[in-house]
């Protein structure tokens, strides 16, 4: 058996473990992104929020100052150690300049530190990692002092610099978590899924390569999830297809041998056809009452035996219908069984009178014998058997449109193990060495004819129902 296209290769190369192993790299990474972005922004409000501090620090210093003048020279100190151009004190009725450097052309961004939510953090810290070379914001906070606010400016490149760095640093920390969390959550997750499934997979390829070696069934394991359900159900669906295929087998080297003997068995049939034809020649009226019967037999047994073929390559032969006597059938069946007689199992007929069947005689003459032959045996099953007691039922009836054709015994009935498989070939006998051909090939012929046969519960031994439809005729 071929392997599927391309097979291997795919799970060399993107079978479920590099696929989950990517999978999770890129989750991971996702969540880094996600954790990083609002880091940065957060940063970047720090970064500013300790400049502020400073400049807080810066104004209280020189308000302290004697009438608030200090020299040039510890106003530029106090500028650079917070990196501002000017700082800026607004009171409620004043705006006063605490200390100025080289004041700047102009102002490119401002950022109000009074109102600031995570959208516009966000927003913000994208505008300063891509901002241009050169740019001057603005940075406004509360001011201490009972003052309105605190005002600062300063180049934005040290903050974009200094965000740079953080964002270096964070990015391989979380490259370094993301490595090592993927590698664990790949190694867990082959573990516990990757590699049983993997077993699985190996396993249904050996299995499909030859799955009548029983040695390529899955052993399934003890566990209790899904894989370990998935492993029991395959390891029971293994078992009954290598069964399943076995029968096959058999049976198809059985057809054989059947094809062979029925070559034989015909012709011996034929030479004991031309034998009985020259009994009707005798005078006795024995022979002569049933020489008609004997001839009528074997011409039934040669005609079933060149279909024999046939039916082992396809199905039966279509029905050849026609209004057909059942009770004739009947008395047929029961003199082919040899009972009605001293026999010790007894025959019963209650078919209503002049009962017509549309149906194949032949086929429907095989259906009656095989159920009762079935019946007999059960009966023969028991032991010593008594007429008065052990007896086999046939009832026919007509309701509308349908025969209804009862056969019943007083057998031990039909075991419910059997019932399960009652109209399969080599599965529904109830009878030690049966082979349970009987019933499949009954039911098959009765299906022909559109009607069923099923078993009738809750009577004594067992009742086998058959229900035959008329045909319909469309009006001319």
């Amino acid at each position: 058996m071929n392997k599927p296209a391309g097979e291997s290769g795919v799970i060399g190369r993107f079978g479920l473990s590099a696929r989950l192993l990517m999978l999770t790299l890129l989750f991971v990474m996702l969540a880094v992104v996600c954790v990083s972005v609002p880091s940065v922004a957060n940063y970047r409000v720090n970064w500013l929020t300790n400049r502020v501090s400073g400049a807080v620090t810066a104004a209280m210093v020189l308000e302290a100052a004697p009438n608030g003048m200090v020299s040039e020279k510890l106003a530029m100190q106090v500028l650079d150690s917070i990196g501002a151009k000017t700082v800026v004190l607004k009171m409620k009725d004043s705006r006063r300049l605490l200390a100025a450097s080289d004041l700047p052309p102009q102002i490119d961004v401002t950022v109000d530190l009074r109102d600031l939510g995570w959208p516009d953090m966000i927003r913000q810290a994208f505008g300063t990692l891509t901002a241009p070379d050169g740019r001057i914001m603005r940075v406004m906070a509360h001011a201490p002092m009972n003052g309105e606010f605190i005002e600062l400016t300063m180049p934005e490149a040290p903050l974009r610099e200094a965000m740079l760095r953080f964002a270096r640093n964070i990015l391989l920390f979380s490259l370094a978590v993301a490595v090592i969390t993927a590698g664990l959550v790949h190694l867990a997750l082959s573990w516990l899924i990757v590699r049983p499934m993997r077993r699985l997979t190996h396993a249904m390829v050996a299995f499909g390569e030859n799955p009548e070696d029983q040695s390529r069934i899955v052993e399934a394991s003890s566990r209790t999830d899904e894989i370990g359900v998935a492993e029991r159900e395959l390891s029971a669906m293994q078992r009954q297809l290598a069964g399943a295929l076995q029968q096959k087998n058999r049976l198809a080297n059985l057809g054989l041998a059947v094809a062979k003997i029925n070559h034989d068995l015909r012709n011996l049939l034929a030479a004991a056809q031309l034998f009985s034809d020259r009994l009707t020649d005798s005078d006795d009226p024995m022979v002569q009452r049933f020489a008609p019967k004997l001839l009528q037999t074997l011409d039934r047994a040669i005609t079933f035996c060149q279909s024999t073929l046939s039916y082992g390559r396809a199905v039966e032969q279509p029905p050849q219908r026609r209004p057909v006597p059942v009770a004739p059938l009947v008395t047929d069946v029961r003199e082919l069984l040899g009972l009605g007689g001293e026999d010790q199992v007894g025959w019963i007929e209650s078919i209503e009178p002049d009962l017509i069947i549309d149906a194949d005689p032949d086929q429907l003459s095989r259906v009656l014998l095989n159920l009762s032959r079935n019946a007999l045996e059960a009966l023969r099953g028991k032991g010593e058997t008594d007429p008065a007691h052990d007896h086999i039922r046939v009832t026919g009836r007509r309701t509308g449109p349908d025969v209804l054709i009862e056969i019943s015994d007083t057998g031990p009935g039909v075991p419910d193990k059997a019932r399960q498989r009652l109209f399969e070939a080599f599965s529904g006998s109830a009878r030690p060495g049966g082979t349970g051909l009987g019933l499949a090939i009954a039911a098959e012929l009765v299906r022909a004819h559109g009607g069923t046969v099923a078993l009738v519960d809750g009577t004594l031994g067992a009742t086998f129902r058959i229900q035959i439809p008329d045909r319909t005729h469309e009006a001319p």
